[in-house]
């Protein structure tokens, strides 16, 4: 384990991606975060703050080829996955990919498409296969599902079922630009768009070997037990119509590890844990109604939780 090359490469990602995307560090941050657990990004956010050029220089910056997914209510399965097409020469089936056989798959606006579509990604999103006709077909190493989610009270779109939202590591909101960011956006793309200058940090091999170092980093047994009493707590919450799952259990330990090893640790802290939460647990968690008609989000109820769980003395 190589915690120097971890934390020098996702810094130089973090800041490559920075070129395109201005004063959004702290997301850009969690965004490489999860790429490095291998998980999956949801981005929950209005039309126009820049979802999809994070997704394409994300793409650039670890090599890999870029799939988009446009969903609208009448895309099918396998529209997604691929389909089997009679080939009349040879006449036999053939199978032809979808544009999920990519290595950074943008799914733009996921829930304008009905849950029948929305579920064709499951498969894909756990097992990194997708099954058309019967035969079970392997996705492309590294997999990073980036998708988008425009609020739920926006015309035509239905909200994602919890099995699909579980299948998310995280969950991240780019919100609008500050004052002095947005001008140097204007500055920045008055002639051309920076997606271009975007370079090549690492390539797709070197990141599947990154992805598996993290899982090295150590994690004290007082760290896994302080990480089941957060994920308990969301579940014994008075204010949670619903709590996290042990995949959401499984996914903060591994955001743990990539925390600490992005600021060159080779070791979970408490802080690594705290620094995580709302990126794995507020999609995972159901807000009561008397906490929603209180204008508490999931993020807010999920700081609460992290207030009120005593956490271990930092293992040295």
């Amino acid at each position: 384990m190589n915690i120097d090359r971890i934390q020098a490469k996702s810094q130089e990602i973090v800041q490559e991606v920075e070129r395109v995307i201005v004063g959004k560090d702290e997301t850009l941050k969690k965004a490489v975060l999860t790429l490095l657990c291998n998980g999956h990004l949801l981005i929950e956010d209005i039309p126009g703050v820049g979802k999809t050029t994070l997704a394409k220089a994300l793409a650039k910056s670890i090599g890999g080829e870029f799939r988009r997914v446009q969903f609208t209510p009448d895309i099918l399965p396998g529209d997604v996955t691929g389909t089997s097409v009679f080939n009349q020469r040879d006449a036999e089936f053939s199978f032809r990919p979808g544009p999920i056989f990519g290595n950074v798959v943008l799914v733009d606006e996921i829930n304008r498409a009905t849950p029948k579509t929305q579920s064709a990604l499951l498969e894909a999103m756990e097992e990194r296969t997708v099954t058309v006709d019967g035969e079970t077909r392997r996705l492309p190493r590294p997999f990073f599902v980036i998708a988008t989610q425009n609020s739920v009270e926006m015309t035509g779109t239905y909200p994602l079922p919890e099995a699909q939202l579980d299948r998310f590591f995280g969950r991240v909101s780019l919100g609008y630009p500050s004052r002095e960011s947005e001008i140097d956006i204007l500055s920045r793309q008055q002639v051309s768009h920076p997606i271009e200058l975007v370079s090549t940090i690492i390539q797709p091999e070197e990141l599947i070997e990154l992805q598996n170092e993290v899982r090295d980093v150590f994690v004290h047994e007082t760290i896994r037990a302080y990480i089941v009493d957060l994920v308990r707590a969301t579940r014994e919450s008075p204010h949670l119509l619903m709590g996290t799952s042990p995949r959401g259990t499984l996914h903060l330990m591994r955001a743990g590890q990539a925390q600490a090893a992005m600021n060159g640790s080779e070791f979970v802290r408490p802080d690594d844990i705290k620094a995580t939460a709302e990126l794995v647990l507020a999609h995972r968690v159901l807000p009561r109604a008397e906490a929603r008609a209180r204008g508490e989000t999931a993020e807010d109820l999920i700081r609460k939780v992290v207030e009120t769980v005593r956490a271990p003395v930092p293992v040295s």
